[in-house]
């Protein structure tokens, strides 16, 4: 976590908005108290998803997956 004082954040106000953005955390106090947190807007860079995030996981698809669903199914009469 980075805390900063206003003035020193009027001063680097590109940097502390890069470091939000980055995931950081960064605080602007006044008197030594925190008084504002920057935070990005949409999800920090690192956090985004990426395809084939669980490519090597093995799952199990049922041998009748495909298979067509019966009328009691699609009529609401399921067998319990």
């Amino acid at each position: 976590m980075k805390t900063v004082n206003i003035h020193e954040a009027k001063t680097a106000l590109s940097a502390l908005i890069a470091a939000a953005e980055a995931g950081e955390e960064v605080v602007i106090s006044r008197a030594n108290k925190p008084v504002v947190k920057l935070v990005p807007v949409g999800l920090p860079k690192q956090e985004k998803r990426t395809f084939g995030l669980h490519k090597d996981t093995p799952f199990y698809v049922a041998p009748d997956f495909d298979a067509p669903l019966t009328d009691e199914f699609w009529l609401g009469r399921e067998r319990t």
